[in-house]
């Protein structure tokens, strides 16, 4: 037989989970990571242990059975170049070796059973390395047999918990046989607060910025939040709103809500009630959903490399390169956008985040010109909203799409409405964008007189050398025909010679 041969460019970190085993395979291109592979597979290692915390037989098959399949991806990769953790379930089995001694023959690789700290802590790697944060952020990953608890500020964790509960434990022990009510919910975050308030003092004095969910658990709630029309931020108030739907259901079984997949159905309620416990413990008012977590983490550290480089500006010349972006032109874009933004940062309360985005879809604007020139905005909004953006959070992911697609042509007023609660700031910034575009259109750099913006109101109010413009009439049509198109979206765009 012939030996496969190995690419060195790939990468492959499985975690076995109490709820999910899941299976990661990523390449190195362009300077960045791309995802080429991801296998998941249910597989409830947690509902296995019974109360002396021994591992029944048939979750042991289960798991087992699932890896045989894993271990046929595993066999083109580097040893070096594969990584195999272990997390909750098999920290608590007292007959864990026994499962690892066979998981290890059958993946032909060793397996790393994890502490709870260090699972919290390459959790929070995982989260810093797909999310660009200022400041503080707080961390909440709720796995089927533990909850991690982290803030870090940028790649640095401060404090990291491994807290005993989890969604698989917990329906096992409040919502036995899938019943559904009140006084089961009830007991479930009275439970899950009692593990939290020990904490809760050390981590609130601390305080934190920012808050992201990076867990199946958050990320159902928001689906069910889109399904029903809501913005994607996490609110204590929605919480409760989600549970007094689930419990017009008398059982798991028969729980139906929009947007809630079946996958996640079976686990919901229990990640749900510790995540009530989570936000009303530590009073947290506002939570999004994180762009990684353990597998992210584990992969990064495996790649020094990609560790000593700011990680939006990494996703940034990555784009650059894989789609032959003209970097001198999108440098140029991104240098007029920032002197308009600037002048008008007091008057739209622009703050240096807001900067940063646009700064991003300047340097970006033209990624889809390599498919063809005619409809180059549309088909660059395809390739980012279809890709992952490593340092950007989803709804900043969405803004960045959104101003690439709407940076030159024909606007509407209502085409920025999904964007919910960011939906003004889009406006502001593309308006920025679009003029520094049409100023940029020669491609060359010092060909500009000085420019003065000011906004009054909805009104911006461009001001240019008249003398110039008479000797760019080209550039004098663009700017006329853009204060057409702006005023086709009911805002209005006057150029001041």
């Amino acid at each position: 037989m012939v030996k496969p041969s190995l690419q060195d460019d790939l990468y492959a970190v499985i975690d076995l989970g109490s709820n999910s085993f899941h299976m990661l395979i990523a390449k190195t291109v362009a300077g960045s990571l791309q995802t080429i592979g991801r296998v998941k597979r249910k597989v409830r290692l947690a509902a296995g242990l019974d109360a002396q915390m021994c591992l029944s037989q048939e979750a042991m098959e289960r798991g087992w059975e699932c890896l045989a399949l894993f271990a046929e991806r595993l066999q083109d990769i580097p040893a070096h170049q594969v990584c195999i953790v272990a997390t909750a379930t098999l920290r608590l089995a007292t007959n864990a070796e026994e499962f690892k001694n066979r998981a290890q023959e059958i993946l032909g690789h060793p397996v790393n059973v994890i502490s709870g700290e260090e699972e919290a802590k390459t959790i929070y790697q995982g989260v810093a390395h797909t999310s660009s944060c200022s400041g503080k952020q707080l961390v909440i990953d709720i796995g089927g047999a533990s909850t991690e608890v982290v803030i870090g500020e940028g790649s640095h964790p401060i404090h990291y918990q491994s807290l005993n509960m989890g969604c698989v434990t917990y329906l096992e022990a409040y919502f036995k046989d899938g019943a559904l009510s009140q006084e089961n919910y009830t007991a479930a975050i009275a439970a899950a607060k009692n593990i939290v308030e020990p904490i809760a003092a050390k981590y609130k004095h601390t305080g934190w910025d920012y808050a992201a969910g990076a867990s199946g658990t958050v990320q159902a709630i928001q689906e069910i939040m889109v399904a029903q029309r809501q913005d994607e931020t996490l609110t204590l108030d929605k919480l409760h709103d989600i549970r007094q739907l689930t419990v017009q259901y008398s059982n798991i079984d028969s729980l139906q809500l929009p947007g809630l997949s079946e996958e996640r159905r079976l686990v919901f309620v229990s990640g749900l009630a510790i995540l009530i416990a989570i936000f009303e413990v530590l009073e947290i008012e506002a939570m999004g959903l994180a762009g990684g977590a353990l597998r992210e983490g584990v992969l990064y550290s495996m790649i020094p490399e990609l560790q000593r480089k700011d990680i939006r500006q990494r996703t940034i010349d990555s784009f650059v390169t894989r789609y032959h972006v003209d970097h001198s032109q999108g440098e140029r874009v991104a240098c007029i956008a920032k002197l308009l933004a600037t002048q008008l940062a007091s008057d739209w309360h622009l703050n240096e985040t807001d900067h940063a985005l646009l700064h991003s879809a300047s340097k970006l604007h033209e990624v889809g010109l390599l498919i063809e020139y005619k409809q180059y905005p549309q088909h660059g909004a395809y390739i980012l909203k279809n890709t992952d953006m490593p340092g950007f959070t989803r709804q900043q992911h969405l803004l960045v799409t959104k101003l690439v697609q709407s940076h030159k042509g024909d606007l509407s007023a209502n085409q920025f409405e999904s964007l919910g609660a960011h939906q003004q700031l889009a406006i502001c910034l593309v308006r920025v964008l679009r003029l520094a575009v049409i100023l940029s259109m020669r491609r060359k750099d010092d060909v500009l007189p000085q420019l003065a913006i000011n906004a009054q109101g909805e009104t911006l109010i461009l001001s240019i050398d008249s003398q110039w413009l008479k000797q760019h009439p080209l550039m004098l049509s663009e700017l006329n025909q853009e204060t057409l198109y702006q005023r086709n979206a009911g805002w209005k765009l006057t150029i001041q010679q």
